[in-house]
């Protein structure tokens, strides 16, 4: 099987180590629009590069987009033109109106089109929507999610971060209901500046918390942050009926002045990246079906839009049942 993957930065590069790793793939193809990035990245095991992107799709059986935000939805629709499977880094698409006309386009095709939200193939995370969707764990009570990065972003791509919500956030936003499998009817959200007065100046905050309210009156709590000095804290419990469960929550948790904490996003799931790339591989051999459709990114940033509103506003924000199930 021949993957090719377009942006070869930190993910891209990081995603093409993984792809060459697994014996199902043959060869990873390079493509980066910055002169000389693919050649020194080509370096990997089973790995060449390609001067243009019509090489990169030529021959390739799937393709992992990893290039900046503004770029994926010229690359993914140039994927479903050559009914290519697409993996793409998320957003998909900058903003509501821009995405939700591309899931249109990528739900009118047969061409699976996954998108980069790592934590839906986080193993652990796998194994608790599993449970969920058995009935392991009963009804579903309450949910809390908690996520700190170890540093503050740098202050110049705040103003480009799309805010907390779209940043940070998003990932629990996508998450937490594609686990309790339900829509979302409210959303309230506050935020503060605590860390830097970059934040403000960027019109953002550094710590937030989102009160969600599902159909069936569960609730879930997320509280997110740009600075956990002790490192990065990504976590989530699950109470229900029947069972509690936690995840990420290890001798590894930055906790109790832990000594070996979590550095960042690619140590903490790093399991995650890998899986990741085993499904995709799958996906494109017709092995397994789409873990994290276009759709379902559409309603997680549909519910950072909301949450926001509700920043700013101060008030609940309906949110006409968006779901993830």
């Amino acid at each position: 099987m021949r993957i090719g993957v377009a942006g070869v930065g930190r993910i891209g590069t990081m995603h093409a180590a993984n792809l060459s790793a697994l014996s199902q793939v043959s060869e990873v193809v390079l493509y980066d629009p910055v002169a000389g990035r693919a050649e020194q990245a080509a370096t990997l095991p089973k790995s060449r590069a390609v001067p243009a992107l019509d090489e990169l799709l030529d021959g390739s059986d799937g393709v992992l987009v990893a290039t900046p935000t503004d770029t994926h939805p010229s690359l993914v629709r140039a994927c479903l033109a050559t009914h290519t499977p697409v993996l793409c880094e998320k957003p998909i698409a900058a903003d509501v109106a821009a995405m939700s006309a591309l899931v249109d386009e990528i739900e009118a095709t047969d061409v699976p089109v996954l998108v980069g939200f790592q934590r839906r193939f986080d193993p652990a995370m796998v194994d608790l929507h599993r449970r969920i969707a058995d009935g392991e764990l009963g009804a579903i009570y309450h949910v809390r999610a908690t996520g700190f990065d170890a540093q503050p972003p740098d202050f110049s791509y705040l103003p480009s971060s799309g805010g907390i919500f779209r940043d940070l956030l998003i990932h629990d936003l996508d998450a937490v209901p594609w686990l309790v499998g339900e829509p979302v009817v409210e959303v309230y959200a506050s935020g503060s500046v605590l860390v830097d007065d970059a934040f403000a100046a960027a019109d953002d905050v550094d710590n937030a918390v989102v009160l969600l309210k599902f159909a069936g009156g569960a609730h879930a709590v997320l509280t997110g942050g740009r600075h956990d000095p002790l490192g990065y804290d990504h976590r989530v419990e699950v109470l229900g009926a029947r069972d509690s469960v936690a995840v990420g929550l290890d001798e590894r948790t930055p906790l109790n002045g832990a000594a070996d904490a979590y550095s960042g996003f690619p140590d903490r799931f790093r399991p995650a990246y890998r899986n990741e790339m085993r499904v995709f591989t799958d996906v494109v051999a017709g092995r397994a079906e789409n873990p994290s459709p276009a759709r379902d990114s559409l309603v997680s940033l549909r519910l950072a839009e909301a949450c926001e509103q509700s920043r700013r506003t101060g008030r609940p924000v309906r949110t006409h049942q968006w779901s993830t199930a």
